[in-house]
């Protein structure tokens, strides 16, 4: 995969994890719970940010997620959270999110070669969502 393919899936797979953060937030009502979620959107934002300066340092086209996506990504959540708002509902359905991230950047960075910039990029990415995944497992 050639690193700017790869620099957008990062990004889209960061503001996939920001937009969702976002939609999960406006149904939290535990302080603890929506300062760990906000403290995560920004993490998500700043991998967000390296992959977006990367793209416009060298002249490439930056792409957004998917109005489909992200209308797929919005609507599962309303429908799995419409009984059930609790911090455990919700941590669930973000750590199964990001476990799909985990497992897909952790099969780019065994199978892809990149540079060196990127791949510190991805790695943090990757590190990022296993953290956020064991910080989650708390609100089950």
């Amino acid at each position: 995969m050639e690193n700017f393919s790869l620099l957008k899936e990062i990004s889209k797979d960061a503001k996939m994890g920001m937009d969702s953060i976002s939609t999960v937030l406006n149904k939290v009502q535990d302080e603890n719970f929506e300062s760990l979620l906000n403290k995560q959107h920004k993490e998500y934002k700043n991998i967000f940010d390296r992959t977006q300066e990367l793209l416009v340092e060298n002249h490439e086209e930056i792409e957004d997620t998917p109005m489909m996506q992200k209308a797929m990504s919005w609507m599962g959540i309303q429908l799995n959270t419409v009984n059930d708002t609790s911090n455990s509902k919700l941590s669930d359905l973000l750590i199964q999110g990001t476990n799909m991230g985990i497992i897909k950047g952790r099969k780019l960075l065994n199978n892809v070669s990149t540079t060196k910039e990127v791949k510190n990029i991805l790695s943090d990415f990757v590190r990022l969502q296993e953290k956020n995944v064991e910080d989650l497992k708390k609100y089950l």
